[in-house]
């Protein structure tokens, strides 16, 4: 995304409707059965959502634009499930998690993330960054190498322009004022394959949180996050991903070399998880298994 469609998507989000974050914590009751804690760090609490043994292998993942931990609903369950402990820190402004202070960088978020790993004892950690998520992943990679054991990107973009009318649709998914129907279009538009059924993706949109994690991204150099540090890297890139198209995978893969594995997921757009929720949990199992 250029520096100028980040500047309009700031704008356009930040002086949406108020009605978008009272609709958005309607979201918290379909929350799966997890263990919450609440840790402390310089720059206020963060919620984390804890599942699986404590003991175990630790993965921690950091949603999308705009939208919380229960994305990762279904994986964690899955991971779990097959003995790995995940945790699931809720982006700050969502849950019992502070909001933004001014001037956050990237470079914030990714500490909060380095700071929940250290609080939780996740030495070794495996990160897994969903679209907007896969910056802040691969900036704590960046930040402190040892931390972190691999990284595993779903929809990883940050270099590929988004075209014009994808980046309306963007913005009208954040805008809960229109009709439902028009909204969901748009959803539908910006986040999913042809054909695939968007209302999973209904609800879950946090307006004040998408505009400081925007900010965030236009104060912080792509080149600072761009090779997410040392860490062997799993790609999982949807091949009708219209926000993150697959060039982003390829310049990565390029760039790195023999540490990105890019895995291609067909039928998928950038919403990537509701859409293909077997495929994307069979292929990360995998690679845990191999790391």
């Amino acid at each position: 995304m250029s520096d100028l469609h980040r500047r309009r998507l700031l704008t356009a989000i930040a002086f949406a409707p108020a009605v978008l974050s009272a609709c958005a914590s309607s979201t918290t009751s379909g929350v799966r059965a997890s263990r919450g804690s609440v840790i402390n760090t310089s720059r206020g609490p963060i919620e984390v959502l804890e599942d699986g043994p404590t003991e175990a292998a630790s993965v921690l993942m950091v949603p999308s634009l705009g939208r919380g931990a229960q994305d990762f609903d279904d994986l964690a369950g899955r991971l779990a499930g097959q003995g790995y402990r995940t945790l699931r820190p809720q982006p700050r402004g969502i849950g019992a998690s502070a909001p933004y202070g001014s001037g956050v960088t990237l470079v914030d978020l990714a500490d909060d993330i380095l700071d929940v790993i250290a609080a939780m004892s996740a030495r070794n950690c495996v990160l897994i960054g969903h679209a907007f998520g896969n910056r802040v992943v691969r900036m704590a990679s960046a930040r402190k190498p040892d931390a972190v054991k691999a990284l595993v990107l779903l929809a990883a973009g940050g270099k590929t322009k988004i075209p014009p009318d994808i980046e309306a649709a963007l913005l009208q998914s954040f805008d809960l004022s229109l009709p439902e129907a028009m909204r969901m279009q748009s959803v539908a538009k910006a986040f999913f394959a042809p054909g695939n059924d968007p209302m999973s993706w209904r609800d879950g949109w946090y307006r004040d949180v998408a505009a400081a994690q925007i900010a965030a991204t236009e104060r912080t150099k792509v080149e600072a996050w761009w090779s997410g540090g040392t860490a062997p890297i799993l790609v999982l890139q949807p091949l009708q991903d219209v926000l993150a198209p697959p060039e982003n995978a390829e310049q990565l893969r390029k760039q790195e070399g023999n540490r990105v594995t890019v895995v291609y997921v067909d039928r998928a757009g950038h919403a990537l998880l509701p859409e293909q929720p077997e495929a994307i949990a069979s292929h990360i199992k995998q690679y845990l298994a191999r790391s």
